[in-house]
């Protein structure tokens, strides 16, 4: 990162970043992913980081009950994020941590505040220039609450469940409609309840409702907040 006058002293500008907060499904991974292309930024899936510590825990046995074991494996985490693939410990496992149990165990372990605390500085570091946009749940009220442009993406808890049914049965995985939606309602309950650091839209967010729109159209409305509003 340039500073704003090298050689003078001037502290250097971070790195800036569009958040993108939002419930399970609402599409924001797909929406961050297509802004940081046409931006040409880099891009974090902060779900992710929560995901592989909630793989961790399975395969060392554990349901997520155990905040100190969750904590342990969060901060060890041996991650690799490639174009195409997410390497954990050399494997790809993005396929895996996208199914629904893992995801629901991710839930879980995310409501632990020393898990929050061990995996907050790894998704801090991913700011670097040109820019970055982040995905999550408090990206624009923890882990970067300087961010120029936060958006709350939401949609309703139905369309949500028909998006990830279609989702997984794109990728061949089996899916009962009605058991996503209750899982969905339980996961929407936990990550907003939650004491720390729950799922809420900023202050200075701007709410952008997916359920009617295609991305494309959510792409153009992000870019176009940015234009508009960011860079300055």
């Amino acid at each position: 990162m340039a500073a704003d006058h090298p050689g003078n002293g001037t502290p250097a500008r971070p790195a800036p970043v569009i958040t993108i907060d939002g419930p399970t499904a609402s599409g924001k991974g797909t929406i961050a992913q297509r802004v940081a292309r046409v931006l040409g930024w880099h891009v974090l899936d902060s779900g992710a980081l929560y995901r592989l510590t909630a793989l961790a825990v399975l395969r060392e046995g554990g349901d997520g009950a155990d905040e100190a074991q969750a904590a342990r494996l969060a901060r060890r985490l041996d991650v690799r994020f490639e174009p195409d693939a997410i390497l954990m410990d050399g494997e790809d496992v993005g396929a895996l941590i996208r199914r629904e149990e893992v995801g629901n165990l991710a839930s879980r372990v995310a409501a632990w505040p020393a898990v929050r605390e061990a995996l907050l500085a790894r998704q801090r570091d991913f700011r670097r220039a040109p820019g970055l946009v982040a995905d999550g749940r408090d990206m624009g009220t923890v882990v970067f609450p300087d961010a120029p442009l936060k958006i709350f993406l939401d949609a309703g808890v139905e369309v949500r469940a028909q998006r990830r049914h279609k989702q997984l049965k794109d990728k061949g995985f089996s899916a009962n409609l009605d058991g996503l939606l209750q899982d969905l309602r339980a996961r929407d309950a936990r990550d907003r309840g939650r004491a720390h650091a729950p799922l809420v839209a900023a202050a200075d967010a701007v709410t952008v409702d997916s359920s009617h729109q295609g991305i494309d159209d959510v792409v153009r409305q992000v870019l176009d907040l940015w234009s508009a509003r960011g860079p300055a």
